[in-house]
C-alpha cells in the first residue's frame, strides 16, 4: 500500500506543470537502501518504469546521477535499475564520474559508466573507456576502450591531494 501511494504521488508530481525547474518525486525505496528521488524537465511513469527527459537526475542518499535522459525499471514497486544517456555525471561525496552513458543497478550497488569516462577524486584523475563503480565499497575498476584514450587507461595521481 505504501509503495502504491508513493508511486501515485510520483505520477501526480510528474503530471503537474513545471514551475521553473526540475520536478522531484520520491518513489519507494529499494529494500535495505536509501529512498530514491528523481527530477527532470519532463517524464512519464508506468507501473514498470519511469522515463525522464531534460536535466534528468536520480538521487539516492548522497549519490546523484545526472544526464540528458534517464530510463528506470520498476519491479515489485521498487526502482531497481536506471539507464542514463547523454552528458552523464555520477557524483558521490568523494568522486565525480563523467561519461556518455551509465547503468545503475541498485541490487548490487553498481554503476557502469561507458564512453570516454573520466573519474576525478580531489586532484586525481583516471580516464578510460568503461568504469565499474561500487557505491557501497567505493571500489572502482577502469578499463580501456576506443575513443580519446586510444584503448588505454590513463591516470594522474597527486600525493596528499585531498582525495580519499
Amino acid at each position: 500500500m505504501t509503495r502504491t501511494l508513493a508511486m501515485a504521488a510520483a505520477l501526480l508530481v510528474l503530471a503537474l506543470p513545471a514551475t521553473g525547474g526540475a520536478q522531484t518525486a520520491a518513489p519507494a525505496a529499494r529494500a535495505g537502501g536509501d529512498a530514491v528521488s528523481f527530477g527532470a524537465d519532463g517524464g512519464e511513469y508506468t507501473a514498470t518504469g519511469i522515463a525522464l527527459r531534460g536535466r534528468a537526475e536520480v538521487v539516492q542518499g548522497q549519490n546523484r546521477l545526472r544526464a540528458d535522459s534517464i530510463n528506470g525499471a520498476i519491479t515489485g514497486g521498487d526502482l531497481t535499475r536506471v539507464e542514463a544517456s547523454g552528458n552523464v555525471y555520477f557524483v558521490t561525496p568523494n568522486q565525480t564520474i563523467r561519461g556518455d552513458s551509465a547503468v545503475y543497478t541498485f541490487a548490487n550497488d553498481e554503476v557502469v559508466v561507458t564512453g570516454d569516462v573520466i573519474l576525478t577524486q580531489g586532484q586525481n584523475v583516471l580516464t578510460g573507456g568503461r568504469l565499474v563503480y561500487n557505491t557501497r565499497t567505493e571500489a572502482a575498476r577502469m578499463e580501456g576502450g576506443a575513443g580519446s584514450t586510444g584503448g588505454r587507461i590513463r591516470g594522474v595521481f597527486y600525493p596528499d591531494s585531498g582525495g580519499n
